[in-house]
């Protein structure tokens, strides 16, 4: 398969360009803070590895793009005796990651959350302040590993992150809330969910050097490639089986999530609005209520908007016209972040 011969030859050239750009925040001085982020990165530390990495989607995201946004694959690259030419794409998978993982860093500290990927968090390790510290180290390696790329790539970096962080401001603000309207729930996702992988996909058409038009059809993809992912996971969190999800069904409800379907359930006013204005729902008693929330039409909701977005995504890829390897392996991605391939 294409995703999985590319992404054997890609990924270990983002980790070590990862590895290069975080090597620079460590000098005699401060070789704690460089512990810190190769700690938070899966490299270094007890539990250590593949598991504590992540999957590295990001990077790979701008990678692929990269490769589909040229006009000839990789194997034309080969028979010139030449690197593949999507490694110059290379600089922005590394942001794009350093700058996922910026946003991790500080999540795990405002939801007091004390592991991440099975390991203890950063603030659990060394402290708030210090964890906040990383967490800024990592965003400025973002952008010290932009800079090959140029303004644009920057700007659309910089632009990103303001999405990022205006997402998590809502995201936080829902918490506090009794109302929240579904339009603010596209606001909050947008910028949370959707805005990163907006970036990728355009970054690497970008370095491709792709026109105008096409670095639009990827952008756009990439947008609704993460619209589409998180309404369908917030479906998984009521929903979902929990030994394909790795979570319990009973966890979103529990947590007092205002997801989609909790948003378009209390917009109906009937009993799953008057049970959650009572208080928290308990583990127990959370299969009861997803049943009055599907009874609703909370259930079939979400999932129309989950699969209009998914062809919308999908749409936007085909109006990007991805071209040989790389283009058959970004489908190949995408299906599976949508649910559509195993």
């Amino acid at each position: 398969m294409p995703l999985q011969t590319l992404a054997r030859e890609m990924l270990p050239r983002v980790e070590a360009e990862l590895q290069r750009i975080v090597h620079l925040a460590r000098t005699p001085d401060t070789a704690e803070l460089h512990a810190m982020l190769t700690y938070h990165m899966g490299w270094e530390g007890a539990g250590a590895g593949p598991e504590a990495q992540g999957k590295r989607i990001r990077p790979l995201l701008v990678l692929l793009s990269a490769g589909a946004a040229l006009l000839r694959d990789r194997d034309a690259d080969s028979l010139e005796g030449t690197e593949p030419r999507w490694l110059r794409a290379l600089p922005a998978a590394a942001a794009v990651e350093l700058l996922h993982n910026f946003s991790l860093i500080h999540d795990d500290i405002q939801d007091n959350s004390p592991l991440r990927r099975g390991r203890p968090t950063v603030w659990k390790q060394w402290g708030i302040a210090q964890a906040i510290n990383a967490g800024d180290a990592m965003y400025t390696l973002a952008y010290t590993a932009m800079l090959p790329l140029g303004v644009v790539a920057l700007d659309i970096l910089q632009r990103t992150c303001l999405h990022l962080t205006q997402g998590q401001y809502l995201d936080i603000s829902f918490e506090g809330r009794t109302a929240v309207t579904v339009d603010e729930y596209w606001a909050m996702i947008g910028g949370k969910t959707a805005a990163l992988l907006a970036a990728c996909t355009e970054l690497g058409a970008l370095a491709a050097g792709a026109d105008e038009r096409r670095r639009a059809a990827y952008r756009e993809f990439g947008r609704h490639l993460g619209l589409a992912f998180q309404v369908q996971d917030d479906l998984l969190g009521i929903w979902g089986n929990p030994s394909l999800t790795g979570k319990s069904a009973a966890s979103d409800l529990a947590a007092g999530k205002k997801s989609l379907p909790v948003l378009y359930g209390l917009a109906q006013g009937g009993a799953f609005a008057e049970r959650w204005a009572e208080g928290p729902v308990s583990v127990d008693e959370a299969g009861v209520v997803a049943g009055m929330l599907a009874a609703e039409g909370a259930r079939e909701f979400t999932q129309s908007q989950a699969d209009g977005l998914t062809m919308k995504a999908l749409g936007y890829l085909e109006e990007a016209s991805p071209q040989g390897e790389a283009g058959a392996a970004l489908g190949e991605l995408a299906n599976r972040l949508l649910g559509r391939a195993g």
